[in-house]
């Protein structure tokens, strides 16, 4: 009952992303200017990004051709590995078939530098010299340094400041690839002061960062502004992975019955799920579940409010209509730093709300033990993050274990917890705890979202 391995040549990786947006039964809802109402044009998006970036956002072809010095680059880790997770199920004692697309391989421990490395690409090839971006856990920003480091480009991150003290292993490997990690809230923007002048001990949010890592690219001729997840062309270039597990999938005579992914911003679930959510729409398959699993601490997509909103606290982005919990809030300081965002993608909030995923939110403690059986039995210590995605495996595998059915459940095991050995330390020491929001403060939260005619 050993763990079983399927895995691909370099040369039957993909060579171009999908675009779920060329398949989607209803386009999503515009992006908007929040001076005017209006929707947005691409030149308003060009102080933040370059020229292709901008062309991917807006694309409706169903695939994107990735550029070969892009495609090189993968061949680092990629293809990487899909496990057959065959001592999980005989600890679960299931007769469900459990997969798992394993992303912890690349050079920084996660799925991010799928998308880091053709942005520093494309930024690079338009005489970009400075990225500034935002990261949670550390996983996009050291992810966005080791790509800016390939491709010579000065990096400048804002990590949300409970994650710079829970996580320093993560800022050190961002700061030895050459970028700058910067505590935020700082005081070295507009965005960062107003929050300390009004909570000198605020812990961050993945909203202020973001804030303030748009206001400095905006300010800097010289820079452009990076984002790890949300943005369509961010979880476009995550569907290499959804594409390969497909394919390894075909090699094991399997497809799966359900699929599950954890849910922050929606970068990971989106690169594994939209190349199955494709066939699904297209009528090519029609059985399969889609699971979406977030912390109860930032329920977004089973808590928030499906509306216009700003993609940062400082109002200085673009209004997107996704799932919110209003911009102004700020989760607990869970180790779950990269779920710690008060949206969601535009395309996953769309998802959801044509009924095509589910959304469920689960415990930090619940995640943690769903982890540590994970660790025991599969030998891969899972980052918090992913272990959203373990417990919904695991909970589905035991329902059809109750209901005496053998399904095939999929799922993507974003990034190993190799960084993140405090979190684990206070799970087994019980200095962990639950957070849950109730109906009341979730209310209060979102009386702040912006009026949209």
């Amino acid at each position: 009952m050993d763990t079983v391995k399927y895995t691909l040549s370099e040369s039957q990786m993909p060579t171009a992303w999908y675009n779920i947006s060329a398949d989607l039964p209803s386009p999503i809802p515009p992006v908007l200017n929040p001076g005017t109402g209006q929707p947005i044009s691409p030149d308003d998006l060009a102080p933040l990004f370059p020229e292709e970036l901008i062309k991917q956002e807006v694309s409706r072809d169903r695939f994107i051709e990735i550029p070969e010095e892009v495609h090189s680059i993968y061949c680092q880790w990629r293809p990487t590995p899909l496990y057959r997770a065959r001592r999980l199920e005989k600890a679960l004692d299931t007769p469900a078939k459990i997969y798992y697309k394993y992303e912890g391989v690349s050079p920084t421990g996660s799925h991010k530098p799928n998308t880091s490395v053709p942005q520093a690409y494309y930024n690079q090839k338009e005489g970009v010299k400075r990225l500034i971006t935002e990261t949670g856990a550390g996983q996009w920003g050291s992810s966005l340094a080791f790509a800016g480091a390939l491709f010579g480009l000065d990096v400048e991150v804002y990590m949300v400041k409970i994650s710079y003290e829970q996580k320093p292993y993560r800022r050190a490997m961002m700061e030895t690839f050459g970028a700058r990690v910067i505590a935020s809230p700082s005081e070295r923007t507009d965005a960062g002061r107003k929050i300390l002048q009004e909570n000198p001990d605020n812990l961050g949010s993945l909203g202020i960062a973001i804030g303030e890592a748009v206001e400095v690219a905006a300010q800097n001729e010289d820079a452009k502004y990076a984002l790890g997840s949300v943005l369509n062309h961010v979880l476009l270039h995550q569907t290499i992975i959804g594409q390969e597990a497909l394919t390894q999938l075909e090699q094991a005579g399997d497809y799966p019955d359900i699929l599950v992914g954890c849910t922050g911003g929606g970068s990971n679930f989106a690169g594994i799920a939209f190349p199955f959510m494709g066939a699904k729409v297209r009528g090519e398959k029609s059985s399969i579940k889609f699971i979406a699993v977030e912390p109860a601490a930032c329920p977004s997509l089973t808590k928030g409010k499906y509306t216009y909103d700003f993609g940062d606290s400082a109002h200085l982005t673009p209004l997107v209509k996704m799932h919110t919990l209003g911009n102004s809030f700020v989760p607990e300081g869970i180790h779950s730093g990269g779920l710690r965002y008060h949206g969601m993608a535009p395309l996953l909030s769309h998802l959801l709300e044509l009924g095509l995923i589910e959304a469920r939110a689960e415990k930090q403690l619940d995640c943690f033990a769903a982890g540590t059986t994970f660790a025991r039995t599969e030998g891969i210590l899972p980052a918090p993050e992913a272990n959203h995605a373990v417990k919904g495996a695991i909970d589905e595998a035991l329902r059809c274990k109750e209901e005496g059915v053998s399904k095939t459940i999929l799922f993507n095991l974003c990034g190993h917890g190799h960084f993140d050995m405090q979190a684990y330390m206070d799970y087994q020491a019980g200095l962990l705890r639950d957070t849950e929001y109730s109906a009341a403060e979730v209310a209060m939260a979102l009386a702040g979202l912006p009026v949209v005619g």
